[in-house]
Parts: structure tokens; sequence; C-alpha cells
């Protein structure tokens, strides 16, 4: 997928032409996937479309995550409740396009469409998922694919870590499109818990339940940080697995890796870490050694024999055709 952009001014390209995190573009943002498995395909009794987005990779994009008032997507009048607004610098990254590089939100619109028309007559889903940043994109993303031509496949968001993105009008948008979102969030992670006032999520629910329901909105329209949350939560914590150190680091709890090995061992909030969890810890070793219990970094040169083998199983995967 092509790179996202920045909005600078031209002369930053003339002061400072070999600074590499003063550049414009970002980095590769991302890639689009198609199954091909045709024993998935019938288990799944769909062809699945997945979006995936990286986190955070460089100082600007850093930048636009403090622009944190909250702003109108432009071209979209909507009728539900509440003006639906995003996060400025998350909105800047999705469609600010370069000198010759098309926004993030084109390239992804148009090879969503490409892909629709490639596989006309059969039934499509689109995944879209992603880290940090990537969480709050693929929420841009999944809104925009929603109603990108006349006959869109079901969307779906699956997100880790991912901060706040728009404020009560932008979820309300999602949830009356029927995009499915998913939210796994780790209890010790603080991004999860930015940008914007902080506002308990229950808290917020049992008001816009009640007669309170239109004075928050009329709220919303005029705080440049009334920020809400998207769709269903699914909470996990650093605490309950029984490799890390209970009192790991900032770094550690937002970690993707983390996430994942934390989603591996879920059975349910009440339950503790499944036992027979498959998901390896060689990676997790290598990222979060300083937050793993010494039992188990003690054990990660046996771990490792086992990561030239995964790393070959990796590069076997194919991208979609393009």
């Amino acid at each position: 997928m092509p790179q996202s952009s920045i909005g600078l001014p031209g002369w930053v390209d003339d002061v400072a032409p070999d600074l590499g995190w003063m550049t414009q573009r970002t980095s590769w943002v991302g890639y689009v996937a198609v199954c091909d498995d045709q024993r998935e395909i019938a288990r799944m009794g769909r062809r699945d479309i997945v979006i995936a987005l990286r986190g955070t990779a460089t100082c600007l994009e850093w930048a636009e995550n403090m622009r944190d008032l909250l702003v109108q997507i432009p071209g979209q009048n909507d009728s539900t409740r509440g003006q639906p607004k995003v996060e400025c610098g998350f909105l800047s990254l999705y469609k600010t396009c370069g000198a010759q590089v098309p926004s993030l939100a084109e390239s992804v619109v148009a090879e969503i469409q490409r892909l629709m028309d490639l596989y006309k007559g059969e039934t499509l889903s689109i995944t879209v998922t992603g880290h940090s940043l990537g969480a709050a994109l693929a929420l841009l993303v999944a809104d925009e694919l929603s109603t990108c031509a006349s006959e869109v496949p079901p969307v779906a968001v699956f997100s880790f870590g991912g901060p706040r993105v728009g404020n009560r009008g932008f979820a309300d948008r999602i949830n009356s499109k029927n995009v499915k979102v998913l939210r796994i969030v780790n209890s010790q992670d603080m991004i999860t818990k930015v940008p914007g006032v902080f506002v308990s999520e229950g808290l917020d629910r049992t008001l816009r339940n009640s007669s309170a329901a239109g004075v928050l909105d009329a709220l919303d329209s005029h705080m440049p940080w009334a920020y809400s949350h998207v769709g269903t939560e699914l909470r996990v914590d650093t605490k309950m697995s029984p490799y890390l150190k209970p009192n790991a680091d900032v770094a550690c709890c937002h970690d993707l890796e983390a996430y994942l090995h934390l989603v591996d061992g879920f059975m349910s909030s009440n339950c503790p870490f499944r036992a027979n969890a498959k998901r390896s810890l060689v990676k997790l070793l290598q990222e979060q050694k300083p937050n793993v219990k010494k039992l188990y970094t003690s054990k990660v040169k046996v771990l490792s024999l086992n990561l030239k083998r995964e790393e070959m199983l990796m590069s076997s995967c194919l991208q979609s055709p393009s």
C-alpha cells in the first residue's frame, strides 16, 4: 500500500533535504491481502479481504498524533445525531497526498474497488485491522469503505491499542453504517485513554441513554476534545499473563506483540490465562525481554531454536495480486 502523507510547507524540503525524519511523506503504511485458500473460503462462506495498517513510525507522525482538535471530515454531510468529527492529525495522515503519491484514502478505496471488480459475483467481506495509529486509521478506512460503492461487502474492524479517533457523532455514524468494530484494549495501556478529556465509557453510555442525551450532543458540538470510543471492547490485562512482569513498563503495555500474546491467552474477563496458549514467546522475548519474568528469560536460548523455522514459514506468505 502506498505511503501516507503529511502536509508541510514547501520550504521544509529546501531547508532540511537530508533529514529523513523531516520528509513530507511517511514510510510504508500497510498492505491489502486477499484470502485465496479455498478451504478457508469454504469454511467462512466468503472470500475475505484484509487491510492491515501499522502504528506510528516517524517523528512527523508523532507530531500529527498530537494535533488532537476535532474537525469535520471534508465533503461529508451527515444526517445522524450530532456532527461527526475526527482528530485533526489522524485525518491529515489519512487524506493528505504527496507530490506524486495518492493519499492513503485514495489508495485504499481504489484497491478495494479493483478487488470488488476482480471478484465480482463472489461473496466478499472486508476486514480492517491496525495497531495504535493503525487502529485509528482503520476506523477512518472502514468509515469510507462502507459507502465507497453502491454495494459494499460487510466491513469489520479489529483494532489493537487504538486511541480515540472521533466524537460521539462519528461513533454513531460508524454504527449506523453497520460497521462492526472490536476494540482490543490492554487495561495498562495509556494510549487507549487519549486523546480528549477523560470520561468513563460506561458513564457516557448511561448518560446517552438518559434524558441528558440532548444536552450532551450540544456539548459535543462545542467541545474540541469531546472524544468517544467506537465499537465493542475486548479488555485484556498485562497482569493476567504468567510470563510478563506485573509492573511491565508503558512501552510493553502498548506493544503489539504483547497484545497478541495477551489475546492468545485470553479466555474471559474472570478466567486465568489460557494454559494451552500456542503463540510462540520468541518475539515477545526479543522485543520485551526486560518485562518478561526471569523464569522465562532463562529459556530464551531454547525458544530461539524455533525462530528460524518461524521465519521460513513467514517468508512463504505472498502478497495479494495487484
